[in-house]
């Protein structure tokens, strides 16, 4: 492949924002390439490369994801405080406060590395403060990152570990919080291969063959659809109908689970079909075709239109017998709903055409940054919050159907206490889909709790501290307790 050049790679980008910005809004961008140039000429990463590609690639990232110019602008300028003679005064005296604030919370956020607890912590707690005051520092740092393990090969062993391991434990992970499908999948499956290089080397071996099967099927599945619903002549237009292939890590984590064994003919989603349509009740009618022609697998029907995941996540998801009795999961969804299972927290840009979503609805962020106030020491921190955010996560209806967001593991208690203080202190009991249920009963995704409750209850049991999981809970009881004490 030809080595690409700064030219070639700014010209890339201007044609990106050309596509979803006026010819006006491109003098600032301009600008922001000319100041980064400048401000990193000379400069060459490990690789060898010019520094400004990095620079350009974290703004092709923002462009692609269609963030607004302020964020794409300090992407662009993201690292001229840190790495250059040019302080922030600069940058805010050309291209104003609110790139500055960007761009001075990436500076400040510094690099989040495992080199001792204490420093290792702070910049967690950093990097949730940040994500508090402005969604947009954090995404720009998971485009700065992505463009970091793309290159990681110009790197030591020990480092391209270090900056691989936490890609896939921290940046993941959140983005997965953000609803941001994309961006986590590209990084999970670059640091995927450094970090279980043997893991990563078996299921590439193993894939190519069940690919080219999967594909064969799902491209006659997709044209008998196609058929069917010309043949119906009820005017949907069917706006993308295209295979998505699963994420590498995805499916390895996935192969892993118990009922799978590693066997991949377990996977029936491997290859799923997508369909993308303009409206909800599209969406609803295109699944009833589909059910007219082929036979759902039970309990493999999805409603996250109805009830969406905690992060956003909406789509129709059925399993079904195809011709061969091949299985095959196909996905239903409005082009919106698209957006917003790919970009997440950044899909909200796609649809504003004025203003700032800086400061979003997203309680858990809010939450997060409060209780970590409370907990001042590291160690406990960091195993806090590898329960709270770095770990898989279940979704837990209640009974009136509002979906919850837990750490796998969760128990009763748990849940409780997630809702509302108050229905954990006057805990008396549990139901799972309707029936009783102890209080180590590990909560699963889909679950419907009732938590049955006692007014005269003072408050909650000591004991509950050994069962419940999350620190939210434990902090609860804990406070709770002394009050009772007092």
């Amino acid at each position: 492949m030809e080595p690409t050049t700064p030219q070639k790679e700014w010209e890339k980008l201007i044609q990106t924002i050309k596509e979803n910005y006026s010819e006006n809004d491109l003098d600032m961008v301009r600008l922001a390439y000319d100041f980064a140039e400048e401000a990193h000429r000379g400069q060459r990463r490990a690789s060898g490369e010019p520094y400004i590609l990095h620079s350009l690639a974290v703004a092709q990232k923002l462009a692609e994801t269609r963030l607004d110019l302020p964020t794409i602008i300090a992407g662009l300028l993201h690292d001229v405080p840190e790495d250059t003679k040019f302080p922030i005064e600069e940058i805010k005296k050309n291209f104003g406060k609110e790139v500055a604030t960007l761009v001075n919370g990436i500076t400040k956020l510094g690099k989040i590395k495992y080199r001792g607890i204490e420093r290792y912590a702070e910049n967690l707690r950093k990097m949730f403060v940040a994500m508090s005051d402005d969604i947009r520092v954090v995404l720009i740092k998971f485009a700065d990152r992505l463009h970091n393990l793309k290159t990681l090969d110009a790197l030591p062993p020990d480092k391209r570990l270090r900056i691989a391991r936490e890609s896939l434990e921290i940046y993941a992970s959140i983005a997965d919080r953000l609803g941001m499908g994309q961006i986590k999948g590209e990084l999970e499956d670059i640091a995927f291969k450094y970090v279980y290089p043997n893991e990563y080397d078996w299921i590439r071996q193993i894939l190519p063959k069940k690919y080219k099967s999967k594909e064969k099927h799902l491209n006659k599945t997709r044209k008998e659809i196609s058929r069917k619903l010309a043949a119906e002549n009820i005017p949907i237009k069917i706006l993308s109908m295209h295979g998505r292939t699963k994420h590498i890590y995805s499916l390895y984590k996935k192969l892993l689970k118990p009922e799978i064994d590693r066997d991949l003919s377990k996977i029936y989603d491997l290859i799923a079909l997508r369909i993308v349509v303009p409206t909800v009740s599209d969406c609803y009618y295109v699944l009833g075709i589909i059910h007219e022609l082929y036979k759902p697998l039970p309990g493999q029907i999805k409603d996250y239109i109805a009830q969406p995941k905690p992060n956003g996540y909406q789509s129709l998801h059925t399993t079904v017998f195809a011709d061969d009795g091949e299985i095959i999961e196909i996905q239903i969804r409005t082009d919106k709903m698209h957006d917003e299972a790919e970009y997440g927290i950044a899909a909200h840009w796609h649809y504003k055409e004025h203003g700032s979503i800086a400061k979003p609805n997203l309680p858990w962020i809010n939450e997060l940054v409060e209780w970590q106030k409370q907990i001042r020491d590291n160690e406990q921190f960091l195993r806090d919050i590898k329960m709270e955010i770095f770990q898989d996560r279940i979704f837990v209806f209640s009974p009136k159907g509002d979906v919850f967001d837990l750490p796998d593991g969760s128990t009763p208690i748990d849940f409780a206490y997630h809702v509302h203080t108050s229905l954990g202190n006057q805990y008396v009991g549990a139901r799972a889909n309707g029936q009783m249920v102890n209080l180590n009963y590990k909560l699963k995704s889909g679950d419907v709790m009732e938590i049955i409750t006692d007014k005269n209850r003072r408050g909650p049991s000591v004991d509950w501290l050994e069962y419940v999981k999350t620190s939210m809970a434990k902090n609860k009881i804990r406070t709770a307790l002394n009050k009772m004490r007092k």
